[in-house]
Order: C-alpha cells, then structure tokens, then sequence
C-alpha cells in the first residue's frame, strides 16, 4: 500500500505521503523497530526519505494547518534538540 512519491496534492496543498507521514509520525511507538517497518510497509518509502519529508513538513504552513498538535509538538522537540547540540 504504498503512496508512491508523494506526487498529487489532496487537502491544504498536502500530498498523500505527506499526509501519510503526518498521520504516522501522530502515532505511538514503543517497540524498537516497529515505527521504522510501518514507514517501508505503509508509505512504501525508506526511513531516510520519510525523515527528509518530516523535516521539510515541520517548516510548512500547511502541514501545520493540517495537525498542529503534532506539527508542533515535533517543531518543540526538534527545537529542544538543536540548543542541546549547541550547548
């Protein structure tokens, strides 16, 4: 069931894979692994490419518009981890 490219754009300029990642990423992960094989099985993309979707999402308006609680969340974390590295 993979969405391909992520090519094609659906609600608020979003395409299906990065609804996708989005969606994901809102999920809980526990098992060590587990969120890595749903990334391959569910949006039939590697972990590296979903990660560089992620990280470009985190930066658009309309991924923001399309789940704020996780977008921000995310922007929060990654925040957090920049002024760790520069400390």
């Amino acid at each position: 069931m993979g969405m391909g490219t992520g090519v094609g754009t659906g609600d608020e300029g979003l395409s299906s894979l990065e609804r996708g990642v989005l969606a994901l990423e809102g999920r809980g992960w526990v098992a060590p692994g587990a969120k890595e094989r749903a990334i391959r099985e569910e949006l039939g993309i590697a972990p590296v490419r979903y990660y560089q979707v992620l990280n470009a999402l985190l930066d658009a308006e309309r991924a923001l518009a399309h789940d704020p609680v996780t977008v921000n969340r995310l922007r929060r974390v990654r925040e957090v981890r920049r002024r760790e590295r520069e400390a």
